[in-house]
């Protein structure tokens, strides 16, 4: 397998590997209190990861202005450091927050705050360019989102974005982003138990990368989540919205997930994979497209997702056995 893929039409090379950058933005919220992080953070092991994940051939790497409501986007920025000209940075945006309260406060999706915005986080990840930057508000209006798209054109014309992209599990709205030039991609949720057939079809059709979020199922397919095992109160996981499958009520792990989670066991833990790099060599081998973008908190879990470039895809024998055993 190539290590490393085309960001759609936008003629950036990436890594097939990426990595989100949700995690090490520590704990924010909603402003009724709703946990949107994964807990508590380490900023320096944060740092010492995205450094090592570098070592390792990882070039890509996903954040949001809002994720620790600007903390991400600021330890990545300390991170890239002097490296930043060898990697291909994405962030977000389209969420309104409070740094200081670490609170999200609302969403603004008229192209005066696009700019705004980008001003910000190109402040925050103290570089004078994005190289993709992508419309965070999944549902938004198409409308509405057409302006935003030719306003993104613009922004690539005065050289302060390289390519965008809309995160959005919708084809329908993905597609109006792809009548851009310079749309290059579209983020949208896909793992192993969550196909996406759709959507992959339409990447392939407008020539867009496959940016796969959740591709280790908010950490299900790393295999090391119990069922009924409590999370940290911080955790988004510990009292999931509703598009947060896999983690029913908030007492833990969904029993019935990690059933079939324990049924691709040996096919994704073949050729001395863990679990999670199965989980990732099933996307590969899933779309040539597909760039998954599993989320770290440590040097170790950098080290473990880095570790499944090595190992490469799944063959096409395995893909058609996952879908056997999952009924597909």
């Amino acid at each position: 397998m190539e290590t490393t893929r085309s960001l759609g039409r936008s003629g950036i090379e990436v890594s097939a590997l990426g990595f989100g950058c949700w995690a090490i933005g520590g704990e924010w919220q909603d402003a009724d209190g709703q946990p949107l992080g994964w807990g508590k953070v380490d900023d320096e092991e944060s740092v010492r990861a995205v450094r090592r994940a570098l070592d390792l051939g990882v070039t890509f790497f996903d954040t949001a202005d809002t994720y620790g409501a600007g903390h991400s986007e600021r330890v990545l920025g300390r991170a890239l450091g002097k490296r930043r000209a060898e990697t291909v940075v994405a962030t977000k945006w389209g969420n309104v927050f409070d740094e200081d309260t670490r609170t999200r406060t609302g969403a603004d999706a008229s192209p005066a705050y696009l700019r705004r915005a980008l001003t910000a986080s190109l402040d925050r990840l103290g570089t004078d360019y994005v190289d993709l930057y992508q419309f965070h508000l999944s549902d938004a209006d198409t409308e509405q989102a057409a302006l935003l798209r030719d306003a993104c054109e613009e922004l690539v014309r005065e050289g302060l974005i390289r390519a965008y992209a809309w995160s959005t599990d919708d084809p329908a709205r993905a597609a109006v982003f792809a009548e851009g030039p310079h749309c290059a991609a579209v983020q949208h949720t896909l793992n192993v138990l969550q196909d996406a057939p759709a959507m992959i079809r339409l990447c392939e059709e407008a020539g867009l990368a496959s940016i796969n979020r959740s591709p280790l199922a908010m950490g299900l397919l790393t295999g090391k989540r119990r069922a009924r095992q409590p999370l940290e109160a911080g955790d988004i996981r510990s009292r999931p919205p509703a598009w947060l499958q896999g983690f029913g009520d908030g007492s833990g792990a969904d029993p019935e997930w990690l059933a079939r989670i324990d049924a691709l066991r040996d096919v994704l833990t073949s050729e001395g994979r863990t679990l999670g790099q199965g989980a990732l060599a099933w996307l590969w081998a899933r779309s040539p497209r597909a760039i998954p973008i599993p989320g770290f908190r440590s040097v170790a879990q950098a080290e473990e997702n880095a570790g499944a470039l090595e190992k490469g895809a799944l063959t096409g024998a395995q893909l058609a056995e996952v879908d056997r055993l999952l009924g597909r």
